[in-house]
């Protein structure tokens, strides 16, 4: 399925992703827009019951596990949560045992493993951007999330 070897470097594919939540808990969607030279992906999915930080993982998750072969990738998300958990965070929950620093379970342990193994295959820049301030692929990852969860909501996903 996915091929061996080291990225590309000189390749590089961009990745905007978002998560939507109608009530948190409550039915919730997840985006992302894959860029690569001229082409464009967009991707989304849903769950009937779920929480905005969930769909923000799965939305990352996703953008990257949709990726063929090993890629640099520049990641984009509004969310401070995934971006400081990969970046600073999950290093120290795993040195212990998956507990937060006053000894708590770990949130989303099962989804922060998931990210954390398709992060392995790649080499993965993360930036944070500002929700709903225009950036133009965050809209669309977005609209992609808010989509899927209106859409579940209704029954018609």
């Amino acid at each position: 399925m996915t091929q061996a070897g080291p990225p590309d470097p000189t390749d590089i594919v961009e990745i905007s992703t978002d998560g939507a939540c109608l009530g948190n808990p409550g039915p919730g969607g997840w985006g992302a827009v894959l860029r690569y030279r001229q082409h464009e992906k967009r991707i989304s999915g849903s769950d009937p019951a779920t929480t905005n930080n969930k769909m923000e993982l799965t939305g990352a998750i996703e953008g990257l596990a949709a990726l063929r072969k090993p890629s640099t990738v520049i990641l984009y998300t509004d969310s401070s949560y995934v971006r400081n958990g990969i970046t600073k965070w999950v290093a120290g929950w795993q040195r212990n045992g998956w507990k937060t620093a006053d000894k708590k379970p770990v949130k989303n342990a099962d989804l922060w493993r998931r990210l954390i193994e398709e992060e392995k295959r790649h080499e993965v820049t993360w930036k944070w951007v500002k929700g709903h301030s225009g950036d133009h692929f965050n809209e669309i990852a977005d609209e992609l999330a808010t989509t899927a969860a209106r859409q579940i909501a209704e029954g018609s996903r």
